[in-house]
């Protein structure tokens, strides 16, 4: 099993900026992804940004430019920097591990952007 606690949601005015951090114990895999996924009310949880243990990564198209995904493989930490934060990045945001193992969940942190 894996555990994933997330930090570093909150409010934010529009143009700001957040940082997530989530860090994963437990049965850690050397070959894994991690990612940060969000869910708006009323809408399906979607992939906002995701990499992989050698650093390959991947982003939505409404958060390139604005969105930076990172890990630190020692700490098996992930971290998402958020600038430029709009109204519509409001959502639960989830951190997620993947491997062989299984798909593994945070329990979510909330972003609000608004002023």
């Amino acid at each position: 099993q894996v555990q994933l606690v997330e930090s570093g949601g909150g409010l934010v005015q529009p143009g700001g900026s957040l940082r997530l951090s989530c860090a994963a114990s437990g049965r850690i895999l050397s070959i894994n992804a991690m990612g940060w996924y969000r869910q708006a009310p009323g809408k399906q949880r979607e992939l906002v940004a995701r990499i992989t243990n050698v650093g390959g990564t991947n982003y939505a198209d409404s958060v390139k430019g604005r969105f930076t995904i990172s890990r630190d493989n020692a700490k098996n930490t992930v971290y998402l920097q958020m600038n430029s934060l709009k109204p519509e990045d409001t959502a639960v945001y989830y951190c997620n591990h993947a491997s062989r193992l299984g798909n593994y969940w945070g329990q979510g942190t909330q972003v609000t952007v608004s002023s």
